[in-house]
């Protein structure tokens, strides 16, 4: 057990540090490619940083042998979410208040409410039908996976065609190269790959620990997937919006997470569509339900140009929520 929480927190300090090299080096690639701030965040970063959650969800899906395996990754993609959709979004605004003197902005947000409003949109109606789909069984329900990857195809071309707005960006040395104003972009590629690489590394082996900690406690392969892998895959995103955060750059923070509920609410769930019966108990339902609700009252604030660090912590309360129900339920 005591070597198990080592291994946790070595793996959680090397997710932290590939992180910083990480959302540095995401940045410059932003402006080798002119590719705008806010794709930058919503499919670069969400790309990379989703990555732990969707092998999780795609190992257990595929290749699980037993029905307690594949629940796993049905869980992970409904639990994913919803962390991103509370916790992630609440982090974002603690990081707002507990850095708001260091920052330039102090405790005011830098945001497009639009745009963001826009995302989560995307993500509500993407994901109101994915919920649907767990309580309906129909002969072509499988084939229903193909929706969503053509789903998150048009949202990446959509965010990927906007105009660049970085160009007079000045951006912290790579860390690579930190003493040279105009990196090579071969550094620029190798720190963000060998970063991307380290996440995936720190989040699987922090994911396996936790796995072992719950298992030696007695906790059910439902509960892990949608409380235990969830938080930990997350991790990514959650420090990277503390990283911007902490830089002033809550644009990206906020363009990562939205990007990161993008892919978890169509790539994990066609993955879970098209190898499982795709059915939902009673805590995926709860799970589904608590996401919409987290991100509607959001949609509602950016509509009324309300969102502030305060709103933004509310989030988590939704979670807390989920969390009372669950156990409401489970006793």
């Amino acid at each position: 057990m005591a070597l198990t929480f080592v291994t946790l927190i070595i793996s959680a300090i090397l997710i932290y540090l590939s992180c910083e090299l990480f959302v540095n080096g995401i940045e410059w690639v932003g402006l080798r490619y002119n590719i705008s701030k806010n794709a930058v965040g919503t499919i670069l970063a969400a790309f990379g940083t989703a990555l732990p959650e969707s092998v999780v969800t795609f190992i257990a899906v595929v290749f699980g042998t037993n029905a307690n395996q594949k629940d796993i990754g049905v869980g992970a993609a409904l639990g994913g979410p919803l962390v991103l959709s509370t916790l992630a979004y609440a982090i974002v605004g603690l990081g707002i208040i507990f850095f708001r003197k260091k920052r330039v902005h102090g405790i005011n947000i830098d945001l497009s409410n639009s745009k963001l409003g826009r995302d989560q949109l995307w993500f509500l109606g993407i994901f109101v039908f994915k919920v649907a789909l767990g309580f309906v069984v129909f002969r072509g329900k499988p084939l229903m996976a193909f929706l969503f990857l053509a789903a998150y195809g048009l949202y990446f071309f959509t965010e990927m065609k906007e105009t660049a707005d970085n160009h007079n960006e000045i951006l912290e040395p790579l860390k690579f190269r930190p003493k040279t104003k105009n990196p090579e972009t071969r550094w620029v590629l190798v720190q963000t790959f060998l970063s991307l690489a380290l996440i995936a590394v720190g989040s699987q082996v922090f994911v396996k620990n936790l796995d072992h900690l719950s298992l030696a406690i007695g906790i059910a392969p439902h509960i892990i997937a949608l409380f235990l892998s969830p938080i930990a895959t997350e991790l990514p995103e959650i420090l990277n919006a503390v990283i911007w955060v902490r830089q002033g750059k809550e644009r990206l923070a906020l363009a990562n997470i939205s990007g990161s509920m993008m892919i978890q609410a169509t790539v994990p769930s066609a993955l879970g569509i098209l190898f499982t019966p795709w059915i939902f108990d009673s805590y995926l339902a709860l799970a589904g339900f608590f996401t919409m609700v987290s991100i509607a009252f959001l949609w509602l604030t950016l509509k009324k140009y309300q969102l502030s660090a305060n709103k933004l912590v509310l989030a988590a309360g939704f979670y807390v929520c989920f969390v009372v129900t669950v156990a409401l339920i489970h006793s």
